[in-house]
């Protein structure tokens, strides 16, 4: 089975010691988010994880103890945009700290397991048509030796994130819009090397050669672990989304990046207590068992063919 670390958080950036603890003991508990007391077990034995894909913001705290995932394959879908804090109000600085943890991870683990992701992609007054396109060559320049693909997205107007992004003057781009600056990216993409592909979008740019991606993507872990992999794709996602099948180890309402597009944070309230109750020891990636809770054994085996 392949691990997500993580959909609905930024483990790397902020639950790296917890998530590492968890390889340890070879298990980790996951709370079905549609029904809180059902609990699930997920092995984290090598003998059944066929790979894991990691996704972050800031994967610095991991740099040190990447030799712990010597047994697994992985890779790491890294997400790094021109935004600065007032829509990204927690990360630290691009230019100082993300841009060379990129590079480093890169040079650490190869840039075939490193996927660059620039998304979503959002105007406002000051994020223009004009401005991503500086600023994408910006980024190619600092990272294409680091990097093989970019994954783009587009903004979506989930009713969550529209409180906070309405101050800002955030708005979704045109169909027309997405196109031209697709086809932007992708020519000055293939100057740097890179090529473009988009995640869950249904917008159709073959003929900017940008395909939909696979951000959990079975050819790249095989690659990566050197097996074929007999795995299926993932029927819980959208349509466009040409991802395989994941088991995800977080929780929704516990990243700290502050990203005002964010929709798996319901409130930053809610935010602060869940990560207020995380302990790195336990089996959760926050809170206790309780008394009104089952905890289910998944039942897991390895895809890998032979």
């Amino acid at each position: 089975m392949i691990i997500s670390a993580s959909r609905r958080t930024d483990i790397p950036s902020y639950y790296s010691e917890w998530f590492f603890n968890r390889l340890k003991d070879g298990y980790a508990y996951v709370r079905n988010p549609m029904n809180p007391h059902r609990i699930s077990e997920v092995s984290l034995s090598p003998d059944v994880v066929d790979g894991i894909v990691f996704w972050t913001k800031n994967p610095t705290p991991m740099l040190n103890r990447l030799h712990e995932l010597q047994d697994y394959a992985y890779y790491f879908q890294f997400t790094l945009t021109p935004y600065r804090t007032d829509v990204e109000k927690c990360l630290p600085s691009k230019k100082d700290i993300i841009i060379p943890t990129f590079q480093k991870l890169s040079s650490l683990i190869g840039k075939e397991r490193v996927v660059w992701r620039y998304d979503p992609i959002l105007l406002s007054d000051k994020y223009t048509m004009e401005y991503h396109m500086k600023y994408f060559r910006v980024l190619c320049e600092r990272i294409a030796d680091y990097t093989e693909k970019c994954t783009i997205s587009f903004l979506d107007l989930y009713k969550s994130i529209q409180r906070s992004i309405s101050p800002l003057g955030i708005r979704p781009l045109s169909p027309g819009q997405a196109e031209e600056l697709a086809g932007y990216f992708s020519e000055v993409a293939k100057e740097y090397g890179i090529y473009i592909d988009t995640c869950a979008e249904d917008i159709d740019l073959d003929k900017y050669g940008i395909e939909h991606a696979r951000c959990i993507d079975r050819q790249r872990l095989e690659r990566t672990g050197n097996y074929k992999l007999d795995v299926e794709r993932d029927k819980n996602q959208r349509a466009a989304c040409g991802c395989v099948a994941s088991i995800d180890l977080g929780a929704y309402n516990t990243c700290r990046n502050g990203c005002v597009y964010c929709y798996v944070n319901f409130n930053q309230t809610l935010v602060r207590s869940c990560c207020d109750k995380h302990d790195p020891t336990s089996p959760l990636l926050y809170g206790k068992v309780s008394a009104d809770d089952i905890i289910k054994l998944r039942e897991m085996k390895s895809l890998r063919d032979g």
